[in-house]
């Protein structure tokens, strides 16, 4: 599961480089701009615009708007795909095979602009990259119901955001129930009942004050494309063993939906280089469970939230891991290990540690989070805004992103001395967005972690946090016990 982050207004800010890595000449070339960078993002904004009018009957704007992303992508493969489908949605007349070619020209401009992003990331923290191995698609996946979520996705692009209704919206409820019980499908199914559910809050469009562009479209492009054939199949993986260092949570919660991901250094057994790996665990959720609550969502189903709520590292014994650095959590191939402090995790092994290329659908800059380690630094504060300052170049940081659900707040940000957190980039400039930090209370140091919560806490506002969404969970689930049984 993947939901894009609100997209900011445009502006300009120079990222860190990793405590001790890189040089002050690897910071000058941060500040030069990407080439090709505005050109691919002012491509996609056209065609985003094409879409808030809807494609059913294009203004000659529109037109030029998707004429734009056609040229775009003239040298590339796509071009001559790419430009008979802009040609045939200018005049109204799209197939569904043009929308599809159209969402995926969108999504290799978004593609290219992560992967130069990533480069410049890469050269900060001086960190070596492989390339992920991209294995077959594989089909088998309820053609039906992949055929249905592709009609209703081409209806809300001919309706455009400006004119959707409660009629157009709910035509997703039925797909999704039907979609969810097949595990095959959930991946598609989450982000439709998400997308469907932010749409219907915000009818009708022609009332809204303000649209948010850039994020519908990416979720329509990427549900566009997760109706393909074999576009949402399980990742080929292989096994590891080794020993898994956690160095974060990085919870990403929405109205129906909760993900909690681990980023860690994993270690292997055999002795080779350690690499940066990821492990995520994503539920279904009812909008009134929130905060510390989501965590008696997530923890029962993967272990290593306690783990790293604890501080301890885990043992892994044939663990599937994907090319691309994602662990396929199984409990039975994990047991808690020795403790582990991730500031001497991140101090030690997090410099050495290599990492691999993403998948071709998580190629969108709002995905890059690289796992950095920073100390030494100032602190600005202007109200709610946090930056980090070094004596070149200063780094906004997203209090925002900092979860409801763990101690971590702007206010211990504020008063840090050492901070593990994810180089983020989003409208125009890169952010960090904090995982844990260490700071001083009544003169003691103190680390303060955004996944502390996650394998139980006898802090009080947590505790009464999570005593809150169980009374909200016990009161859904008689309710619900009520409805089947009549």
């Amino acid at each position: 599961m993947q939901w894009f982050p609100t997209t900011r207004a445009e502006s300009t800010e120079v990222p860190p480089r990793e405590a001790g890595a890189g040089d002050e000449g690897e910071l000058d070339a941060l500040t030069e701009p990407v080439d090709g960078l505005t050109e691919a993002l002012t491509a996609v904004d056209a065609f985003d615009r094409a879409l808030t009018g809807g494609l059913l009957r294009p203004r000659p704007a529109q037109a030029e708007d998707l004429i734009t992303l056609a040229d775009a992508v003239a040298a590339s493969p796509l071009a001559a795909r790419v430009a008979e489908a802009a040609e045939k949605a200018a005049a109204g007349s799209a197939s569904e095979d043009h929308l599809v070619t159209l969402a995926a020209a969108r999504t290799a401009l978004l593609g290219s602009a992560h992967d130069a992003l990533t480069a410049r990331a890469d050269e900060v923290t001086g960190r070596a990259r492989e390339e992920a191995t991209v294995p077959p698609a594989a089909g088998g996946q309820a053609p039906n119901l992949l055929a249905a979520a592709r009609s209703w996705l081409c209806d809300l692009a001919r309706t455009g955001w400006q004119g959707i209704d409660h009629d157009v919206v709910s035509g997703a409820a039925q797909i999704v129930s039907a979609m969810l019980p097949d595990p095959r499908l959930r991946r598609l199914a989450t982000l439709l009942d998400g997308f469907a559910a932010e749409l219907a809050a915000s009818c009708p469009g022609a009332a809204l004050e303000r649209i948010p562009v850039r994020r519908w479209a990416d979720l329509w492009a990427r549900g566009m494309l997760l109706t393909l054939p074999g576009a949402a199949a399980a990742p080929a993986a292989h096994t590891a063993t080794g020993r898994l260092l956690p160095l974060g949570v990085d919870v990403q919660e929405h109205a129906t939906a909760v993900q909690a991901q681990v980023h860690a250094v994993f270690e292997p057994a055999d002795g080779t280089a350690a690499r940066l790996v990821r492990a995520s665990v994503s539920v279904p959720k009812p909008d009134t469970v929130l905060g510390a609550g989501v965590w008696q969502l997530l923890r029962p189903h993967m272990t290593l939230l306690a783990a790293a709520g604890e501080g301890r590292s885990m043992d892994l014994t044939d663990m599937p891991l994907t090319a691309e650095g994602d662990l396929i959590w199984q409990d039975e191939h994990a047991r808690p290990g020795e403790p582990a402090d991730p500031f001497a995790t991140a101090r030690v092994a997090l410099p050495t540690a290599t990492t691999t290329s993403a998948a071709p659908l998580d190629r969108h800059p709002a995905c890059l989070a690289e796992p950095v380690f920073l100390e030494g630094y100032g602190i600005d504060r202007d109200g709610d805004t946090v930056t980090f300052t070094f004596p070149a170049y200063r780094l906004p940081v997203d209090t925002d992103r900092v979860p409801a659900a763990g101690p971590l707040t702007a206010q211990s940000v504020a008063a840090s001395s050492a901070c593990v957190g994810l180089l983020r980039w989003d409208a125009g400039r890169f952010r960090l967005q904090p995982l844990a930090v260490e700071t001083t209370v009544r003169r003691k140091p103190v680390a303060v972690h955004a996944g502390a919560w996650a394998g139980g806490t006898t802090d009080k506002a947590g505790a009464r946090a999570e005593k809150a969404a169980t009374d909200a969970v016990n009161v859904l689930r008689e309710r619900a016990g009520r409805l089947l049984r009549k």
